[in-house]
């Protein structure tokens, strides 16, 4: 089996995730950005409002797996384009929950059935008991990242610069 004893990258269960993400998510973004005028990102905004609206953009931020910086601009970006809204909350008026405004609400829904049937295409081979396996599958692995994440022990990379710069030994 290669994905428990990979002998190089192309055997590696992350590489070859990120392949399919990479193939397939492409046909998401060309759709998102060529018919819609919204970044893949931002997509993920939307789609987590329409189905939570109203949260505050550090939940968002959770539930999308995005760090707030790239929340935050996702979230500003689509203000912008009028399809969400930020609202004070009544009690704190420092916090505000986001809204899906009518435009946005029109435009997660014309974009989810399509996103719906790329995924549909590509999980189309398998078979009903593969489907359910790789369900319980993702659900065992995204645990496992989780935990990982929680007890790593690295350093944080600084991605303006390219991640933290390691002196490498001497060439002879």
């Amino acid at each position: 089996m290669k994905t428990l004893n990979p002998q190089g990258i192309d055997d590696m269960l992350l590489y070859r995730l990120g392949r399919v993400l990479g193939t397939a998510g492409s046909l998401v973004t060309r759709l998102c950005e060529g018919e819609f005028g919204i970044t893949r990102r931002e997509w993920l905004v939307l789609a987590q409002l329409g189905k939570r609206d109203g949260i505050l953009s550090s939940e968002l931020a959770e539930v999308a797996q995005l760090d707030r910086a790239r929340t935050s601009r996702a979230v500003t970006a689509l203000a912008e384009k009028r399809l969400l809204e930020r609202m004070p909350r009544p009690h704190d008026r420092r916090q505000v929950t986001l809204h899906l405004t009518a435009a946005g609400r029109a435009v997660y829904e014309a974009v989810l059935p399509r996103v719906t049937a790329i995924h549909r295409e590509l999980v189309a081979p398998l078979s009903p008991e593969q489907a359910g396996q790789l369900d319980a599958l993702l659900v065992l692995l995204q645990r496992q990242a989780d935990a990982l994440q929680r007890d790593a022990d690295l350093p944080k990379a600084d991605r303006r610069r390219g991640g933290r710069r390691v002196a490498l030994p001497p060439s002879e």
